[in-house]
């Protein structure tokens, strides 16, 4: 699963360190969305359809927190 670098980003800010977690985040988030945050609520949409996609496997493999 390909994720771009905004979508990475808003992953490590909400990610408590598992996929269900993350989901589970990224949807209390988006239910405090206004109105008029189109993009980050469009951006948090691709990244939990994504993550409904993947396996817990698959979560626990992508590289979040890259060495800088």
């Amino acid at each position: 699963m390909d994720f771009t670098g905004e979508e990475k980003i808003l992953m490590m800010l909400y990610s408590p360190g598992d996929r269900p977690g993350l989901y589970q985040a990224l949807g209390e988030m988006r239910g405090q969305l206004e109105h008029d945050e189109k993009e980050l609520r469009a951006l948090t949409d691709r990244v939990m359809e994504k993550l409904e996609q993947m396996t817990d496997e698959d979560f626990d493999q992508l590289d979040l927190y890259p060495d800088i």
